[in-house]
């Protein structure tokens, strides 16, 4: 699904795009796109932020309160902050005006390799906690967590290092796919919303332990390691 108010980068993307074998619905407003995202599930959103009826934004806050489809950000707005301002609130990549239609489709590729779980990823144990990459779905307990899509993948990224402790900078590459420094209180802000909902704190871990100046590291109780 493409999301684009720009008439030329519209038609030329989205022909470009159909040569490379990908199927493409067009959309030049955020509202009626959100709709139909939501009905008929892409397989990936390509979202300008500057459309004229909601900003992207916007529509990227709603998609995420109903739904996981990977949304791939397409924007002439270069700010740093503004970047990392959208891959916390969900977006799945970011690209910046002007680029070309080769990167987007690799920028595709990229994406649902990521996001795409595959039938061998088998549900991951530690302790009393259950994740499973393919459903999306975490339990402490027996009892389902609620996660958003960022915690999910932060827990995710952590479990599948269980016993090691991850950097910061290795959480913002692998989860927020951010290579450059900085962001760390992204990472400590998820981090302590995913203490919460494993019932712990920083200063009485029981999953999540602390580092301090290293990382963080993800491992059972003592008494149930």
């Amino acid at each position: 699904m493409l999301v684009e108010d720009d008439p030329a980068i519209r038609t030329a993307l989205s022909r470009a795009l159909r040569d490379a074998g990908h199927t493409v619905e067009m959309f030049t407003g955020g509202i009626p796109a959100l709709a139909a995202a939501v009905e008929r599930r892409p397989d990936v959103i390509i979202l300008d932020l500057g459309l004229p009826d909601v900003d992207g934004h916007d529509v990227l806050a709603m998609l995420r309160a109903v739904s996981d489809i990977p949304v791939i950000v397409a924007s002439a707005r270069d700010d740093e902050i503004e970047v990392i301002r959208l891959l916390d609130a969900g977006a799945d990549d970011y690209v910046i005006k002007p680029f070309t239609a080769a990167q987007i489709d690799a920028r595709i590729r990229a994406v649902l390799r990521r996001t795409g779980a595959p039938e061998s990823d088998p549900p991951l144990q530690i302790g009393g906690l259950s994740i499973d990459p393919r459903s999306r779905e975490a339990t402490l307990d027996g009892k389902p967590v609620e996660l958003a899509r960022k915690e999910f993948d932060l827990l995710l990224a952590l479990a599948r290092r269980a016993g090691d402790v991850v950097t910061k900078r290795e959480l913002l590459a692998d989860v927020w796919q951010l290579a450059w420094g900085g962001g760390d209180r992204t990472v400590d802000v998820h981090l302590s919303w995913l203490r919460r909902k494993l019932g712990e704190t920083a200063a009485q871990p029981r999953y999540l332990h602390s580092i301090r100046g290293v990382g963080v590291k993800l491992a059972a109780p003592a008494e149930e390691a």
